[in-house]
């Protein structure tokens, strides 16, 4: 079969991706298929994982059995996480079902006392929770400020910033853009928070999306490598869908496009790469190196925009 066939033969979350990207199927036919996503396969699995007090096994950012004692770990099973995976199989947010679970969040999901849509204090978290926030019409307003406080001069931000560490890093600064992005596409305007967003692009693209602006060399090999999901993490991938979403096609990311389109095998098929480590509630890719539906989808849709540029 051929990639595109093979893409469809998966997950509602997966195929009315592909139909709307990568093939222009005619919106009802795309909209049916979403709708699944509420109701069959991964997103109904991971909807009926929610408990009533709101929480995705017991936790807000890590697991309820993790020992607080104990040296801290990754793990991808909590609350925080579990939103941002139905978020990107696309759970239409106006469904009853999607609808049911951000309301147990709203009410009920709390950082030490603060609703979980107003934000912690890392940068990295409380981008992502923006970005969950937009997506599903909850508001996140208050955690739009914290975002700029921690905004760094190099044009970035980082996770360990309450620590007193001053340099950006990937990873912290494309959890923030895709939060700031996402707010201000769903109705969010603050003439700061836009200037943020755009110097922390420049800080992705004075790097050539995955260098060292000091010497050229990749940052870390990892930056190259493409996952799925991408949890707090940065690859190549993640920040060039970042760029499309945001539809600015700069030749300083030309690079980091020649790079991503060089992993296609001979079908078009793009591979999962790197395996971030953790508790999971679910496995999408078993084997690193083997062709990735999700990873293709997103390395296709992200080649299709540049080349339509």
């Amino acid at each position: 079969m051929d990639v595109i066939e093979w893409m469809l033969d998966s997950d509602p979350a997966i195929r009315w991706q592909v139909l709307r990207d990568l093939t222009d199927a005619p919106a009802a036919e795309v909209g049916a298929e979403r709708a699944r996503v509420a109701t069959e396969g991964w997103g109904a699995e991971l909807l009926a994982r929610q408990t009533a007090d709101g929480l995705w096994d017991g936790g807000v950012y890590r697991p309820g059995w993790a020992q607080e004692d104990r040296p801290f770990f990754d793990a991808w099973t909590a609350t925080h996480f579990a939103l941002e995976e139905l978020r990107e199989f696309g759970i239409d947010p106006a469904s009853p079902q999607a609808q049911r679970a951000i309301a147990l969040v709203r009410e009920k999901v709390t950082w030490d006392g603060r609703p979980y849509f107003d934000g912690e204090t890392e940068p990295c978290i409380n981008g992502t929770a923006l970005t969950t926030a937009a997506y599903f019409g909850a508001g996140g307003d208050a955690i739009v400020p914290t975002l700029l406080d921690w905004h760094f001069p190099d044009g970035g931000w980082n996770c360990w910033a309450p620590a007193g560490v001053r340099v950006s890093s990937f990873h912290s600064t494309i959890c923030v853009l895709d939060g700031l992005l996402a707010w201000e596409q769903a109705g969010g305007t603050s003439d700061e928070a836009t200037a943020a967003r755009h110097a922390g692009t420049e800080y992705l693209l004075e790097r050539g999306m995955f260098r060292r602006r000091s010497t050229g060399e990749p940052a870390d090999l990892r930056l190259t490598m493409l996952a799925y999901p991408t949890r707090w993490f940065y690859d190549i991938l993640r920040g060039l869908d970042h760029l499309r979403r945001a539809d600015l096609r700069d030749p300083r990311a030309t690079g980091a496009i020649e790079l991503l389109r060089s992993k296609a095998d001979a079908e078009g098929r793009f591979p999962f790469e790197l395996r971030h480590e953790g508790p999971v509630w679910r496995e999408f890719d078993d084997r690193e190196g083997a062709p990735s539906r999700w990873v293709t989808l997103r390395a296709m849709r992200v080649l299709r925009w540049w080349d339509a540029g």
